[in-house]
């Protein structure tokens, strides 16, 4: 057998990578992750933007498991898009203690920043995220648009 179809089909199934992998990186442990009912459900009603359902889901997850920085990143995440901003702030924290390289943390911590109008902060995240992906990585360029579009708007 040819290695070549083997290998196209590897490269068509990457493309394929549901949303919701794509929009929230996986961590340390994405095995874990996938095994966790809830963690799976709340990253569900994340994509579906059903942030009480994706609250209720994910603190049910950490409940079982606190020191999965993944869970208080999307944690902070539905929590920020709930209006809670001090609740999120507190989760992608608990997410940065636990992985201070967590880049979706990082990002989304800057995303809070800037809707509480705190554009140094912000450019601390971007700042970090740049140390931490010298080549660039979705999250710094995500974050970097942001604060972009923050600036031109508050001019």
């Amino acid at each position: 057998m040819h290695p070549l179809p083997p290998l196209l089909l590897c490269a068509a199934a990457a493309l394929h990578v549901p949303e919701a992998l794509a929009m929230y990186p996986e961590s340390t442990e994405p095995a874990a992750n996938q095994a966790d009912p809830d963690f799976t459900a709340g990253r569900a009603a994340v994509k579906a933007k059903d942030w009480p359902r994706a609250i209720a889901a994910l603190n049910a997850a950490a409940g079982r498991d606190n020191n999965n920085a993944d869970i208080h990143n999307l944690l902070g995440y539905a929590q920020r898009n709930n209006g809670n901003f001090g609740l999120a702030l507190k989760h992608y924290d608990r997410a940065l203690t636990l992985d201070p390289k967590h880049l979706g943390a990082r990002e989304y911590l800057g995303e809070l920043h800037l809707q509480q109008n705190n554009l140094a902060k912000a450019e601390e995240q971007r700042a970090e995220l740049t140390r931490l992906c010298p080549k660039s990585c979705e999250e710094l360029t995500e974050l970097s648009e942001k604060i972009d579009d923050y600036k031109k708007k508050s001019r």
